[in-house]
């Protein structure tokens, strides 16, 4: 056959007919042929725009792929209109207005052929036109690389998209083609799309990557089913659905996706079955507004990379996982905004690195069966509205297993917690919430936590081995009325000490359990009058006068400024006491303080005097001080935090609460920090019990500054600044005679003299200790006393007691 001719054989039956014909162009033998004939094209370029209208095949020589090209200078170079069967050819389209293959009509084969072009797409089918298509290649760099529009259909095996500007696959227009074993990559857009009603996508055992866009969009009423399919290394979500649309997805793989891994919205419908989510960025399935619903049986979403929840569910969205398993992310699942809901049965949430389910907002979230291990946070049931059930579900290896707050109402029925670092159940902040037969296990903190009065229930719910107890009912508060703190009924414990009934008064009186009926129930083998006695906590020793307070203050060395400023502010209280007394308006004096300088200065020592110089005056009941620093307060995770600053606030109930470094609680480059829980829980505890304690920051002057400055809310709380300042070399030698005589020691002549020298030269940069530099120079003096006089036999009482100016560090 000659180079650049059309080889026809008729394969007609007539004897005329059984005959081969060569044709110059393929125009031309396309017009010779007829219905049955084989067209077979010599290699060489045909710079012609083919338009097969009869059932015929089309194919280039055996054995010499893509030698054929069909390149015309514009237009649509391959049109195909007729059940024919095209093979072996290679399409180059130019015209971006136009497909470079357009099948219109019949079932035609198209089998081994790649279209290389810059055309609007690479192929496109449309109206009644059912092809097959097999094993064919497109490479489109400029448009679309398969469309599938109005109304068109068929099916595409083991083909290939190895470019594409825009979509990869493309459906619309109430197309519905079906996809296998084809693989669609480097696209300037998403992988596969469909969209517009009656349209329709199925794909079995396609994969998907490497696509600057969406792996997967389904929008506009459109549905599709994938089946055995991946789609991995996208620049967008990995699959994304909206308005109306309409997806299952089987036994698929989604991974390596840096955004979503899946996203809803908008009455998207989305049903999962034994499909796998790993390795995304943000959300591995993300399901928004009311309507819209992901329904996943038997999946495992895993191995997030970025910081998100595994699981999001909003604006009143739908999510139901059956027997799934969420693992190795940060959250597994989070519920928010009203009109939300999720129901997890028979599923395991684990090695969550914060908090396995929230609810918020109004939210709704349904367990059963289910469960949660190795997580900061069990469930938290976080707002006013939030709420839903726990039920048969357990809880192990988590720092607190549940917390309810602000307002939040869940069920939790039949749950166990086993080995909480902190907690088992805590609810605090007006959470509410009901316990129905739960049980907790080994907790190194206690099993049930319930503060501020919350109006709890606890039915038949059993603790055993907690290491701080098995209930704590922390009192509501002076506002706290009849009708608040936790209903507690059947309820037992494998102990009794350290009991104490919700809201039973502070007294050093000894209360039993017949007092409270039912309250934590008898003790396993007991009878219920054999309990042992709840002990109510100890009252406080008589405080000291205010006066004895200030005269010790007052006995401090230096620190002038800081007298006058605690002593202005203990007559502005003692004065508004005394009005009051006489019935007369007394001014509001906030009692809150922030202590700033260097460390030594005596901030602790005056705080603690501070505390009891209010408890004198009857403004505080305690007057003891709790002193405390960011590593007290901060958690390793979500919630841990505000435990333990509420812990921390408790127990500085009735006294001063004194946080060291104050400022290390909002680092400059605080990020994820969980440093602004504790404050935030801070400054509400300080409004809901403003009369209970006082509080003190205190740290480095500069530091406090930029801490007060970046937060106005804890600003807000404090009255006044005392700044501390750092010692002089006379009021060191002043602490360190001091110390001498407190401990029946004596400066010899010259050793004054030599301190305040000393003191003088020492350096004054942040290492520098002030009053406790002279403190531990005292002990060294008197470590170098100690081996001077060893050496003696019969030291004098001189000898014992005199220490000299060699007895100074580096003297010797």
């Amino acid at each position: 056959m000659a180079q650049g001719t059309v080889q026809v054989t008729h394969t007609g039956t007539s004897r005329w007919r059984r005959r081969t014909g060569e044709y110059a162009s393929l125009a031309a033998a396309l017009q010779a042929a007829a219905d049955g004939d084989v067209l077979t094209v010599a290699p060489g370029t045909y710079r012609e725009n083919l338009v097969v209208e009869r059932p015929v095949t089309l194919r280039g020589p055996e054995g010499s792929p893509g030698s054929v090209r069909i390149a015309p200078l514009d237009g649509v170079p391959l049109t195909v209109r007729a059940s024919a069967v095209i093979q072996d050819l290679h399409v180059e389209g130019q015209d971006s207005a136009a497909p470079a293959l357009l099948v219109e009509d019949g079932a035609p084969e198209l089998v081994d052929i790649r279209v290389v072009t810059r055309s609007a797409a690479g192929i496109e089918v449309r109206g009644a036109a059912r092809p097959t298509v097999r094993r064919c290649t497109v490479d489109n760099p400029a448009g679309i690389g398969i469309a599938v529009l109005d109304g068109g259909g068929g099916v595409f095996e083991e083909c290939e998209v190895v470019s594409a500007g825009q979509s990869g696959i493309a459906v619309r227009g109430g197309a519905h083609p079906r996809l296998e074993r084809c693989r669609v990559h480097h696209t300037s857009g998403a992988g596969l799309t469909a969209t517009g009603e009656n349209s329709a996508l199925e794909a079995v055992g396609c994969e998907i990557y490497e696509v600057r866009g969406s792996g997967v969009q389904i929008t506009g009423r459109a549905t599709a089913h994938l089946t055995d399919c991946d789609v991995h290394r996208t620049t967008a979500d990995g699959v994304t659905l909206d308005t109306d649309a309409v997806l299952t997805l089987a036994d698929c793989r989604i991974h390596d996706i840096p955004e979503n891994a899946v996203d809803l919205r908008s009455r998207s419908v989305l049903t999962l079955t034994r499909t796998t989510v790993r390795q995304f960025g943000r959300n591995g399935l993300s399901v928004w507004d009311p309507g819209t619903r992901v329904d996943a049986n038997q999946c495992e979403i895993f191995d997030s990379t970025g910081d998100y929840p595994a699981v999001w569910v909003s604006d009143g969205a739908t999510a139901v996982l059956d027997s799934c398993r969420v693992h190795d992310v940060p959250d597994a699942l989070f519920v928010l905004d009203r009109g939300s809901r999720a129901d997890v049965v028979d599923s395991d949430l684990s090695q969550v690195r914060n908090t396995a389910v929230s609810v918020s907002d109004g939210a709704t979230a349904q367990l059963d069966d289910c469960r949660i291990r190795d997580a900061a946070t069990g469930a938290w049931f976080r707002d006013h509205g939030s709420g839903g059930t726990l039920a048969n579900c357990t809880l192990d290896g988590v720092q607190t297993g549940v917390i309810v707050t602000k307002g939040a109402d869940p069920t939790i029925e039949r749950c166990t917690v086993d080995s909480p670092a902190e907690a088992g159940f805590y609810v605090s902040a007006g959470g509410r919430g009901s316990f129905l037969n739960c049980r907790v296990t080994g907790s190194a903190g206690y099993g049930f936590h319930v503060l501020d009065g919350c109006r709890t229930t606890l039915k038949k719910c059993r603790t055993e081995r907690c290491a701080r107890g098995g209930y704590e009912f922390a009192d509501g508060g002076a506002d706290a009325g009849s009708g608040t703190g936790p209903v507690v009924e059947e309820c037992t414990s494998d102990e009794s000490a350290g009991l104490r009934q919700p809201n039973a008064p502070r007294e050093p009186a000894v209360q039993t359990a017949s007092q409270s009926p039912g309250l934590l129930g008898a003790i396993p083998g007991q009878r219920a009058t054999e309990q042992e006695p709840l002990i109510a906590p100890v009252a406080p020793e008589p405080s000291r006068t205010s006066k004895a307070v200030l005269g010790e203050l007052d006995a401090l060395v230096g620190l002038d400024s800081v007298k006058r400023e605690v002593r202005a502010l203990t007559d502005m209280i003692e004065v508004g006491r005394r009005r009051q007394q006489a019935g007369l308006k007394a001014a509001s004096v906030k009692r809150h303080l922030v202590f700033t300088g260097s460390p030594g200065t005596g901030k602790t020592t005056v705080a603690r005097l501070y505390g009891e110089i209010l408890a004198s005056l009857g403004v505080l009941e305690k007057g003891h001080l709790v002193e405390v620093s960011r590593v007290d307060l901060v958690g390793e995770h979500i919630g841990s935090t505000a435990i333990r600053t509420q812990e921390a606030f408790d127990k500085a109930r009735g006294g001063v609460l004194f946080i060291d470094e104050a400022y290390a609680l909002s680092p400059e480059d605080s990020g994820r920090d969980f440093g602004k829980e504790a404050i935030d829980t801070l400054v509400k505890l300080m409004e809901d019990h403003r009369d209970a304690v006082v509080v003190i920051v205190a740290g480095y002057t500069a530091e406090m500054e930029r801490f007060l400055s970046i937060n106005p809310g804890v600003a807000s709380r404090f009255s006044r600044t005392i700044t501390f300042c750092d010692y002089n070399p006379e009021e060191l030698l002043r602490i360190v005679e001091q110390q001498a005589e407190e401990h029946e020691y004596r400066l010899a002549q010259g050793a004054a003299e030599a301190l305040l020298k000393y003191f003088t030269a020492l350096p004054k940069g942040p290492a520098f200790g002030n009053g406790r530099t002279a403190r531990q120079t005292f002990e060294a003096m008197v470590e170098a006393h100690a081996s001077r006089v060893a050496q003696l036999e019969e030291p004098s009482t001189d000898d014992l007691t005199l220490l000299y100016a060699e007895d100074l560090p580096g003297s010797s």
